[in-house]
């Protein structure tokens, strides 16, 4: 008789764009978009040489990672392959990333994973955000998610959950939640703004004629002004805030018009980042736009009336965030 094979199989990696199996039993894409069939034609090519990042790393940076994995948290800051990490990380801020690391839609521009989590959520998760809130001794936290399409309220009662747990344990820390738009369904708006946060944020992503196809069918131009208008009546004094990104085959006079958009229904902060190509079957880099640039439509910005305008190549919706209201672009140069 033969022995028993001591063989251990070998785990294979699941590639960009393949299925993956999740923990919770529910498959996704990986990065959020299936293999496109042209994607070996356009390789991701090289940056302009402003757009150079450190690799992470530093105790802050190791503490927050072991953190954030201990409590099971999912952050935007890893799932979206921000190449913010390490700075924003040992500056002992990190966006939280609720609901899981699972979207429900798949924005082509994304690199988070996409499938149905068939309503499946962390219950413990609120006393978790809190409680790794406390252990960072954060004084300003932003929180964000996937879009959960596959739940009733898109997730409201959850996120307020969280809101309130974070302000419970650690009532002086501010609390910015990026969320999704609901479907534009105003009263689930309303269930995360009152929920005791200092920022509400929802972002547009891109000038009106690219909404489609850089977003998902499910999310529009006018959804989103609409969540932002609704927040910013519903309790005036809650900062509203949104995001573009540039270098998508935008013209700089539509990324005007978006701002003039904006502040028709008040707006208080705009970010400004470029956007990066994650993978090969994303969407392609139209321009990188220079940093002389991002400069005067932060400038333009201001002139408009924005509170603040966060603008530079590596920006993104939620860097640096604590420092939005030094008002001096974060520190940009």
């Amino acid at each position: 008789m033969s022995k028993p094979s001591t063989f251990k199989a070998i785990p294979i990696a699941v590639k960009s764009g393949d299925k993956v199996q999740k923990p919770q039993g529910f498959t996704a894409i990986r990065d959020g978009i299936k293999n496109q069939p042209d994607a070996g034609a356009n390789p991701l090519g090289r940056k302009p040489d402003w757009i150079r990042v450190r690799l992470p790393s530093g105790g802050k940076y190791e503490q927050v990672r072991n953190n954030v994995k201990a409590n099971r948290l999912a952050t935007v800051c890893e799932e979206s392959k921000c190449p913010n990490i390490g700075e924003c990380w040992n500056a002992g801020t990190a966006t939280i990333m609720l609901m899981g690391d699972v979207c429900t839609r798949a924005c082509r521009f994304c690199s988070v994973d996409t499938g149905n989590p068939r309503g499946w959520l962390d219950l413990e998760e609120p006393e978790n955000a809190a409680e790794s809130v406390r252990l960072m001794d954060l004084k300003y936290i932003v929180l964000t998610s996937v879009d959960r399409d596959d739940l009733d309220d898109g997730g409201a009662a959850h996120y307020a959950a969280c809101v309130k747990a974070i302000k419970k344990v650690n009532p002086q820390t501010a609390v910015e939640a990026l969320t999704p738009d609901f479907q534009g369904r105003l009263g689930d708006v309303e269930i995360v703004v009152d929920s005791g946060l200092e920022v509400f944020a929802q972002n547009v992503e891109t000038v009106r004629r690219l909404t489609h196809p850089v977003r998902d069918p499910r999310a529009s131009y006018d959804q989103t002004l609409s969540v932002l208008e609704h927040a910013k009546r519903h309790r005036p004094g809650v900062l509203t805030k949104t995001s573009l990104m540039l270098g998508l085959g935008e013209t700089d006079n539509e990324v005007l018009e978006c701002m003039d958009d904006l502040r028709r229904i008040n707006v208080d902060i705009l970010t400004l980042g470029q956007y990066l190509r994650p993978t090969v079957n994303h969407l392609l880099v139209d321009r990188y736009v220079t940093p002389e640039q991002f400069q005067i439509f932060r400038q333009e910005g201001l002139k408009k009336g924005f509170l603040e305008v966060v603008s530079g190549p590596l920006v993104r919706s939620s860097y640096r965030a604590e420092r939005v209201l030094q008002k001096n672009n974060v520190g940009l140069a």
